[in-house]
């Protein structure tokens, strides 16, 4: 690049990864991973790994392991095309939809888009329930203090506990 071109904008994406079935932390790493190796979106961070107690659904699931993951995107980026990536990364990971909110493999979830509002069946950004979940919070908060400060995080439900990196 010369010194005449400047780097192209970019907004932020970011990604929830969660998982409570077979190696956890596995999971979570290959998923970073594909991002990584992958994504049209370069991948410019990663949260710790924070674990903590299944919310909603059937009871006698394991403890989730979840991090987030922060993409650079173009500003005019399609949310939809990233959410078909989160499919993909499930997909790899053996992920089976048998019952709502049950162990996973693999969990992969849209939080936010700078820019963008989208509410349809399909996909809702900023994820409807991002600011009440601390196992989103936690982690966003390490990447972006300007969605999820610490007054966010400390009255978002669930305990978390952060257990190292990637």
């Amino acid at each position: 690049m010369t010194s005449s071109q400047t780097a192209p904008p970019t907004a932020r994406a970011f990604i929830g990864l969660g998982s409570n079935l077979g190696d956890r932390a596995a999971h979570l790493r290959r998923a970073v991973d594909q991002l990584r190796g992958g994504s049209d979106a370069p991948v410019t961070a990663v949260s710790r790994v924070y674990e903590t107690e299944p919310i909603g659904g059937p009871d006698g699931q394991g403890p989730y392991l979840n991090l987030v993951v922060e993409l650079a995107v173009d500003p005019g980026v399609n949310p939809y095309r990233i959410l078909e990536q989160c499919h993909r990364l499930e997909a790899a990971a053996g992920r089976v939809r048998t019952v709502r909110w049950g162990p996973r493999t693999l969990d992969a979830d849209v939080l936010w888009i700078d820019g963008v509002v989208l509410d349809d069946p399909s996909l809702t950004i900023p994820h409807p329930r991002w600011r009440q979940r601390r196992f989103v919070m936690a982690p966003l908060g390490e990447l972006a203090p300007d969605l999820a400060d610490d007054e966010a995080i400390a009255t978002a439900g669930g305990e978390v506990t952060a257990v190292g990196t990637l």
